[in-house]
Protein backbone atom coordinates (compact mmCIF):
# COMPACT_ATOMS: atom_id res chain seq x y z
CA UNK A 1 0.00 0.00 0.00
CA UNK A 2 2.75 2.47 0.97
CA UNK A 3 4.66 1.67 -2.22
CA UNK A 4 1.52 2.26 -4.31
CA UNK A 5 0.89 5.67 -2.75
CA UNK A 6 4.49 6.81 -3.18
CA UNK A 7 4.56 5.46 -6.72
CA UNK A 8 1.41 7.34 -7.73
CA UNK A 9 2.79 10.63 -6.40
CA UNK A 10 6.15 10.06 -8.09
CA UNK A 11 4.43 9.33 -11.41
CA UNK A 12 2.35 12.48 -11.06
CA UNK A 13 5.40 14.61 -10.26
CA UNK A 14 7.33 13.24 -13.23
CA UNK A 15 4.43 13.76 -15.63
CA UNK A 16 2.88 17.07 -14.51
CA UNK A 17 6.07 18.53 -13.07
CA UNK A 18 8.56 17.66 -15.81
CA UNK A 19 6.85 16.49 -18.99
CA UNK A 20 3.83 18.81 -19.38
CA UNK A 21 3.23 22.38 -20.45
CA UNK A 22 0.81 23.66 -17.83
CA UNK A 23 -1.49 26.40 -19.12
CA UNK A 24 -4.10 26.28 -16.37
CA UNK A 25 -4.41 29.95 -15.28
CA UNK A 26 -5.40 29.07 -11.71
CA UNK A 27 -2.18 27.15 -11.07
CA UNK A 28 1.45 28.09 -10.61
CA UNK A 29 4.64 26.51 -9.30
CA UNK A 30 6.52 27.26 -6.10
CA UNK A 31 10.25 27.61 -5.74
CA UNK A 32 11.97 24.65 -4.09
CA UNK A 33 12.65 26.74 -0.97
CA UNK A 34 9.01 27.76 -0.58
CA UNK A 35 7.90 24.20 -1.23
CA UNK A 36 10.31 22.84 1.39
CA UNK A 37 8.67 24.94 4.12
CA UNK A 38 5.40 23.07 3.61
CA UNK A 39 7.04 19.97 5.04
CA UNK A 40 8.81 21.83 7.85
CA UNK A 41 8.32 21.16 11.57
CA UNK A 42 5.67 23.90 11.56
CA UNK A 43 3.30 21.46 9.85
CA UNK A 44 2.76 19.76 13.23
CA UNK A 45 2.01 22.87 15.30
CA UNK A 46 -0.79 25.09 16.53
CA UNK A 47 -0.93 28.66 17.67
CA UNK A 48 -3.84 30.93 18.58
CA UNK A 49 -4.48 34.69 18.99
CA UNK A 50 -5.06 34.29 22.75
CA UNK A 51 -1.72 32.41 23.15
CA UNK A 52 -3.49 29.35 24.53
CA UNK A 53 -0.66 27.18 23.14
CA UNK A 54 2.90 27.55 24.38
CA UNK A 55 6.02 27.29 22.24
CA UNK A 56 4.80 29.60 19.51
CA UNK A 57 7.18 32.58 19.59
CA UNK A 58 8.85 31.66 16.28
CA UNK A 59 5.48 30.91 14.70
CA UNK A 60 4.13 34.29 15.77
CA UNK A 61 7.26 36.04 14.55
CA UNK A 62 6.92 34.43 11.10
CA UNK A 63 3.30 35.54 10.87
CA UNK A 64 4.11 39.12 11.85
CA UNK A 65 6.96 39.22 9.35
CA UNK A 66 4.75 37.87 6.57
CA UNK A 67 2.03 40.41 7.31
CA UNK A 68 4.59 43.23 7.22
CA UNK A 69 5.86 42.19 3.79
CA UNK A 70 2.29 41.84 2.52
CA UNK A 71 1.32 45.32 3.73
CA UNK A 72 4.33 46.84 2.00
CA UNK A 73 3.90 44.82 -1.18
CA UNK A 74 0.22 45.62 -1.68
CA UNK A 75 0.28 49.08 -0.06
CA UNK A 76 -2.33 48.00 2.46
CA UNK A 77 -2.85 49.09 6.07
CA UNK A 78 -3.86 45.61 7.27
CA UNK A 79 -2.82 42.14 6.08
CA UNK A 80 -3.98 38.70 7.19
CA UNK A 81 -2.44 35.44 5.97
CA UNK A 82 -4.76 33.03 7.80
CA UNK A 83 -7.51 32.30 5.23
CA UNK A 84 -7.02 28.74 4.02
CA UNK A 85 -8.16 29.56 0.49
CA UNK A 86 -9.32 32.39 -1.71
CA UNK A 87 -12.86 31.13 -1.17
CA UNK A 88 -12.49 31.49 2.61
CA UNK A 89 -11.10 35.00 2.08
CA UNK A 90 -14.24 35.80 0.05
CA UNK A 91 -16.37 34.39 2.86
CA UNK A 92 -14.66 36.55 5.48
CA UNK A 93 -15.30 39.71 3.48
CA UNK A 94 -18.91 38.90 2.61
CA UNK A 95 -19.86 37.75 6.09
CA UNK A 96 -18.14 40.65 7.85
CA UNK A 97 -20.14 43.37 6.14
CA UNK A 98 -23.58 41.92 5.46
CA UNK A 99 -26.67 40.72 7.24
CA UNK A 100 -29.53 38.58 5.95
CA UNK A 101 -31.32 40.24 3.05
CA UNK A 102 -28.50 42.59 2.03
CA UNK A 103 -27.45 42.86 -1.61
CA UNK A 104 -24.15 42.10 -3.33
CA UNK A 105 -23.17 43.17 -6.87
CA UNK A 106 -20.51 41.14 -8.70
CA UNK A 107 -19.85 39.64 -12.13
CA UNK A 108 -22.10 36.69 -12.94
CA UNK A 109 -20.56 33.33 -13.90
CA UNK A 110 -22.22 33.71 -17.29
CA UNK A 111 -19.89 36.66 -17.85
CA UNK A 112 -16.84 34.95 -16.37
CA UNK A 113 -17.45 35.71 -12.70
CA UNK A 114 -16.55 33.40 -9.82
CA UNK A 115 -19.39 30.95 -9.03
CA UNK A 116 -18.39 30.87 -5.36
CA UNK A 117 -19.82 34.34 -4.74
CA UNK A 118 -22.82 33.92 -7.04
CA UNK A 119 -26.33 32.80 -6.10
CA UNK A 120 -25.65 29.14 -5.35
CA UNK A 121 -22.39 29.85 -3.55
CA UNK A 122 -21.66 31.87 -0.41
CA UNK A 123 -24.63 34.26 -0.82
CA UNK A 124 -27.04 31.34 -0.50
CA UNK A 125 -25.44 30.32 2.80
CA UNK A 126 -25.30 33.91 4.07
CA UNK A 127 -28.84 34.58 2.79
CA UNK A 128 -27.89 37.69 0.87
CA UNK A 129 -29.17 38.72 -2.56
CA UNK A 130 -26.94 38.94 -5.62
CA UNK A 131 -27.18 41.19 -8.64
CA UNK A 132 -24.95 41.11 -11.73
CA UNK A 133 -22.78 43.92 -12.98
CA UNK A 134 -23.82 45.10 -16.44
CA UNK A 135 -21.14 43.49 -18.60
CA UNK A 136 -19.84 43.61 -22.17
CA UNK A 137 -18.67 40.28 -23.55
CA UNK A 138 -17.20 42.12 -26.51
CA UNK A 139 -14.97 44.18 -24.20
CA UNK A 140 -14.79 41.44 -21.54
CA UNK A 141 -15.39 44.05 -18.87
CA UNK A 142 -17.88 45.75 -16.58
CA UNK A 143 -19.88 48.54 -18.20
CA UNK A 144 -18.99 51.41 -15.87
CA UNK A 145 -21.78 53.86 -16.76
CA UNK A 146 -24.50 51.23 -16.53
CA UNK A 147 -23.00 49.87 -13.30
CA UNK A 148 -23.18 53.25 -11.59
CA UNK A 149 -26.84 53.52 -12.58
CA UNK A 150 -27.62 50.07 -11.15
CA UNK A 151 -25.82 50.91 -7.91
CA UNK A 152 -27.79 54.15 -7.52
CA UNK A 153 -31.03 52.25 -8.15
CA UNK A 154 -30.64 49.20 -5.87
CA UNK A 155 -28.36 50.54 -3.08
CA UNK A 156 -26.18 47.42 -2.60
CA UNK A 157 -24.31 46.76 0.62
CA UNK A 158 -21.35 45.11 -1.11
CA UNK A 159 -19.67 45.67 -4.48
CA UNK A 160 -17.05 43.08 -5.45
CA UNK A 161 -14.76 43.33 -8.47
CA UNK A 162 -12.76 40.42 -9.88
CA UNK A 163 -13.54 37.38 -11.99
CA UNK A 164 -12.47 33.90 -13.01
CA UNK A 165 -12.15 34.96 -16.66
CA UNK A 166 -10.12 38.10 -16.15
CA UNK A 167 -8.47 39.65 -19.20
CA UNK A 168 -8.54 43.38 -18.50
CA UNK A 169 -8.45 45.68 -15.43
CA UNK A 170 -11.89 46.53 -14.10
CA UNK A 171 -13.19 50.15 -13.97
CA UNK A 172 -12.79 50.28 -10.21
CA UNK A 173 -12.30 54.02 -9.79
CA UNK A 174 -15.58 55.17 -11.32
CA UNK A 175 -17.75 52.34 -10.01
CA UNK A 176 -16.25 52.45 -6.50
CA UNK A 177 -17.06 56.15 -6.27
CA UNK A 178 -20.72 55.39 -7.04
CA UNK A 179 -20.70 52.50 -4.55
CA UNK A 180 -19.36 54.64 -1.72
CA UNK A 181 -21.98 57.28 -2.45
CA UNK A 182 -24.67 54.79 -1.38
CA UNK A 183 -22.58 53.48 1.54
CA UNK A 184 -21.54 50.16 -0.04
CA UNK A 185 -18.37 48.32 0.98
CA UNK A 186 -16.04 47.84 -2.00
CA UNK A 187 -13.98 44.66 -2.32
CA UNK A 188 -11.71 43.27 -5.01
CA UNK A 189 -11.32 39.50 -5.45
CA UNK A 190 -7.82 39.41 -6.89
CA UNK A 191 -7.47 35.63 -6.85
CA UNK A 192 -6.36 35.39 -10.47
CA UNK A 193 -4.35 38.60 -10.70
CA UNK A 194 -2.82 38.87 -7.22
CA UNK A 195 0.70 38.36 -8.57
CA UNK A 196 0.19 40.95 -11.28
CA UNK A 197 -1.11 43.46 -8.73
CA UNK A 198 1.85 42.73 -6.47
CA UNK A 199 4.18 43.22 -9.42
CA UNK A 200 2.56 46.54 -10.33
CA UNK A 201 1.48 45.40 -13.81
CA UNK A 202 -2.32 45.22 -13.68
CA UNK A 203 -4.18 47.73 -11.54
CA UNK A 204 -3.99 49.25 -8.04
CA UNK A 205 -7.25 48.40 -6.23
CA UNK A 206 -6.65 50.51 -3.11
CA UNK A 207 -5.62 53.62 -5.00
CA UNK A 208 -8.66 53.18 -7.26
CA UNK A 209 -11.18 52.96 -4.43
CA UNK A 210 -11.37 49.40 -3.08
CA UNK A 211 -11.36 48.99 0.71
CA UNK A 212 -10.28 45.32 0.66
CA UNK A 213 -8.29 43.06 -1.65
CA UNK A 214 -8.55 39.33 -1.09
CA UNK A 215 -8.16 36.02 -2.86
CA UNK A 216 -5.86 33.11 -3.65
CA UNK A 217 -2.10 32.92 -3.29
CA UNK A 218 -1.32 30.31 -5.95
CA UNK A 219 -2.39 31.63 -9.36
CA UNK A 220 -0.39 34.55 -10.73
CA UNK A 221 0.91 34.80 -7.17
CA UNK A 222 3.39 31.92 -6.85
CA UNK A 223 2.87 30.85 -3.25
CA UNK A 224 1.33 27.75 -1.68
CA UNK A 225 -2.36 27.09 -2.14
CA UNK A 226 -4.21 29.33 0.31
CA UNK A 227 -5.72 32.78 0.76
CA UNK A 228 -4.84 36.30 1.83
CA UNK A 229 -6.68 39.44 2.90
CA UNK A 230 -5.39 43.00 2.48
CA UNK A 231 -7.45 46.00 3.56
CA UNK A 232 -7.61 49.53 4.84
CA UNK A 233 -7.57 49.95 8.62
CA UNK A 234 -11.34 50.12 9.11
CA UNK A 235 -12.21 47.03 7.08
CA UNK A 236 -9.07 45.11 7.96
CA UNK A 237 -9.55 45.39 11.70
CA UNK A 238 -13.21 44.36 11.39
CA UNK A 239 -12.24 41.22 9.47
CA UNK A 240 -9.27 40.36 11.72
CA UNK A 241 -11.55 40.32 14.75
CA UNK A 242 -13.83 37.73 13.13
CA UNK A 243 -11.40 35.35 11.42
CA UNK A 244 -10.64 33.32 14.55
CA UNK A 245 -12.50 31.23 15.54
CA UNK A 246 -15.39 31.83 13.11
CA UNK A 247 -13.65 31.17 9.80
CA UNK A 248 -10.22 29.73 10.58
CA UNK A 249 -8.93 27.88 13.64
CA UNK A 250 -5.65 26.19 12.71
CA UNK A 251 -4.28 28.35 9.88
CA UNK A 252 -1.61 25.80 8.86
CA UNK A 253 1.55 27.60 9.91
CA UNK A 254 3.75 25.68 7.50
CA UNK A 255 1.63 27.26 4.75
CA UNK A 256 2.03 30.70 6.31
CA UNK A 257 5.82 30.25 6.50
CA UNK A 258 5.85 29.20 2.83
CA UNK A 259 3.60 32.13 1.92
CA UNK A 260 5.91 34.53 3.79
CA UNK A 261 8.89 33.40 1.73
CA UNK A 262 6.81 33.64 -1.47
CA UNK A 263 5.87 37.20 -0.48
CA UNK A 264 9.56 38.00 -0.09
CA UNK A 265 10.24 36.51 -3.54
CA UNK A 266 7.44 38.59 -5.01
CA UNK A 267 8.76 41.72 -3.29
CA UNK A 268 12.18 41.18 -4.87
CA UNK A 269 11.28 39.72 -8.29
CA UNK A 270 7.58 40.47 -8.77
CA UNK A 271 7.85 43.44 -11.13
CA UNK A 272 10.00 41.63 -13.69
CA UNK A 273 7.97 38.43 -13.35
CA UNK A 274 4.60 40.15 -13.75
CA UNK A 275 5.77 42.10 -16.79
CA UNK A 276 6.93 38.89 -18.46
CA UNK A 277 3.65 37.12 -17.64
CA UNK A 278 1.68 39.80 -19.48
CA UNK A 279 4.10 39.88 -22.41
CA UNK A 280 3.88 36.10 -22.68
CA UNK A 281 0.09 36.02 -22.65
CA UNK A 282 -0.07 38.70 -25.33
CA UNK A 283 2.48 36.83 -27.45
CA UNK A 284 0.60 33.54 -27.03
CA UNK A 285 -2.71 35.20 -27.93
CA UNK A 286 -1.25 36.86 -31.03
CA UNK A 287 0.30 33.60 -32.25
CA UNK A 288 -2.95 31.68 -31.71
CA UNK A 289 -4.90 34.39 -33.48
CA UNK A 290 -2.51 34.17 -36.43
CA UNK A 291 -3.38 30.47 -36.62
CA UNK A 292 -7.10 31.40 -36.75
CA UNK A 293 -8.00 30.19 -33.26
CA UNK A 294 -11.08 31.97 -31.79
CA UNK A 295 -9.11 34.26 -29.48
CA UNK A 296 -11.22 36.70 -27.46
CA UNK A 297 -10.32 40.40 -27.32
CA UNK A 298 -8.23 40.77 -30.48
CA UNK A 299 -9.36 44.37 -31.07
CA UNK A 300 -8.34 45.27 -27.50
CA UNK A 301 -4.87 43.74 -27.63
CA UNK A 302 -6.12 40.31 -26.49
CA UNK A 303 -5.30 40.57 -22.79
CA UNK A 304 -3.56 42.57 -20.08
CA UNK A 305 -3.40 39.67 -17.63
CA UNK A 306 -2.03 36.13 -17.55
CA UNK A 307 -5.08 34.75 -19.37
CA UNK A 308 -5.75 34.03 -23.02
CA UNK A 309 -9.36 33.08 -23.68
CA UNK A 310 -10.60 31.02 -26.64
CA UNK A 311 -14.30 31.09 -27.45
CA UNK A 312 -15.52 27.66 -28.51
CA UNK A 313 -19.14 28.43 -27.71
CA UNK A 314 -19.60 26.29 -24.64
CA UNK A 315 -18.31 23.82 -22.09
CA UNK A 316 -18.83 20.72 -24.26
CA UNK A 317 -16.69 22.01 -27.09
CA UNK A 318 -14.14 23.37 -24.63
CA UNK A 319 -13.84 20.00 -22.95
CA UNK A 320 -13.15 18.34 -26.28
CA UNK A 321 -10.30 20.79 -26.94
CA UNK A 322 -8.86 20.34 -23.43
CA UNK A 323 -9.02 16.54 -23.68
CA UNK A 324 -7.17 16.55 -26.99
CA UNK A 325 -4.48 18.83 -25.60
CA UNK A 326 -4.03 16.64 -22.53
CA UNK A 327 -3.18 13.69 -24.79
CA UNK A 328 -0.24 15.78 -26.00
CA UNK A 329 0.80 16.79 -22.45
CA UNK A 330 -0.57 20.32 -22.82
CA UNK A 331 -2.74 20.94 -19.76
CA UNK A 332 -5.63 23.41 -19.96
CA UNK A 333 -9.09 23.75 -18.44
CA UNK A 334 -12.44 23.13 -20.13
CA UNK A 335 -13.15 26.86 -20.39
CA UNK A 336 -10.12 26.96 -22.73
CA UNK A 337 -8.48 29.66 -20.67
CA UNK A 338 -4.75 29.51 -21.22
CA UNK A 339 -2.60 30.95 -18.43
CA UNK A 340 1.05 31.93 -18.76
CA UNK A 341 1.94 32.22 -15.06
CA UNK A 342 3.60 28.81 -14.64
CA UNK A 343 5.43 28.71 -17.97
CA UNK A 344 6.78 32.19 -17.19
CA UNK A 345 8.06 31.02 -13.82
CA UNK A 346 9.85 28.22 -15.62
CA UNK A 347 11.73 30.82 -17.66
CA UNK A 348 9.79 30.77 -20.92
CA UNK A 349 9.46 33.97 -22.91
CA UNK A 350 7.81 35.20 -26.12
CA UNK A 351 9.67 32.80 -28.42
CA UNK A 352 8.45 29.84 -26.40
CA UNK A 353 4.89 31.17 -26.53
CA UNK A 354 5.10 30.99 -30.31
CA UNK A 355 6.30 27.40 -30.04
CA UNK A 356 3.44 26.54 -27.68
CA UNK A 357 0.92 28.09 -30.07
CA UNK A 358 2.36 25.99 -32.88
CA UNK A 359 2.10 22.84 -30.77
CA UNK A 360 -1.54 23.65 -29.98
CA UNK A 361 -2.15 24.15 -33.71
CA UNK A 362 -0.61 20.77 -34.48
CA UNK A 363 -3.02 19.09 -32.06
CA UNK A 364 -6.26 20.99 -32.61
CA UNK A 365 -6.14 22.25 -36.20
CA UNK A 366 -3.70 19.90 -37.97
CA UNK A 367 -4.94 16.85 -36.03
CA UNK A 368 -1.36 15.62 -35.81
CA UNK A 369 -0.73 12.34 -34.02
CA UNK A 370 -0.75 13.21 -30.32
CA UNK A 371 2.19 10.92 -29.58
CA UNK A 372 4.37 12.99 -31.92
CA UNK A 373 3.06 16.20 -30.39
CA UNK A 374 3.76 14.80 -26.92
CA UNK A 375 7.38 14.14 -27.89
CA UNK A 376 7.70 17.75 -29.10
CA UNK A 377 6.23 19.00 -25.80
CA UNK A 378 8.66 16.92 -23.77
CA UNK A 379 11.58 18.20 -25.87
CA UNK A 380 10.56 21.79 -25.07
CA UNK A 381 9.95 21.19 -21.36
CA UNK A 382 13.39 19.60 -20.87
CA UNK A 383 14.92 23.03 -21.46
CA UNK A 384 12.84 24.65 -18.70
CA UNK A 385 13.11 22.55 -15.56
CA UNK A 386 14.37 25.31 -13.25
CA UNK A 387 12.23 27.84 -11.40
CA UNK A 388 13.07 31.50 -11.92
CA UNK A 389 12.17 34.75 -10.11
CA UNK A 390 13.29 33.37 -6.74
CA UNK A 391 16.28 33.54 -4.40
CA UNK A 392 19.26 31.30 -5.16
CA UNK A 393 19.49 28.25 -2.95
Amino acid sequence: MITNILSMVQKHEKWRGKQCINLIPSENIMSSQVRSLLSSELAHRYTAPDHFYMGTHFTDEIERYGEKIARNLFKAEIADLRPLSGHIADLVFLASFTKHGDTLICISPEDGGYPGIWKEGLPRILRIKVEAFPFSKEKMNILAEEATEVIARINPHLVVFGASMFLFPHPVRKVAKAAKTVGAHVGFDGSHVMGLIAGGKFQTPFQEGASALFGSTHKTFFGPQGGIILADKEHGEAMKEKIHPAFVDNAHWNRIAALTLALAEMERFGSVYAEQVVRNSQALAKALDDYAFPVVGASLGYTRSHQVLLDYGGYKQGREVAEQLEKANIIADCGVRFGTCEVTRRGMKEAEMEQIAELIKHVIIDKRDTNKAKQDVETLTKEFQNIEYCFPE
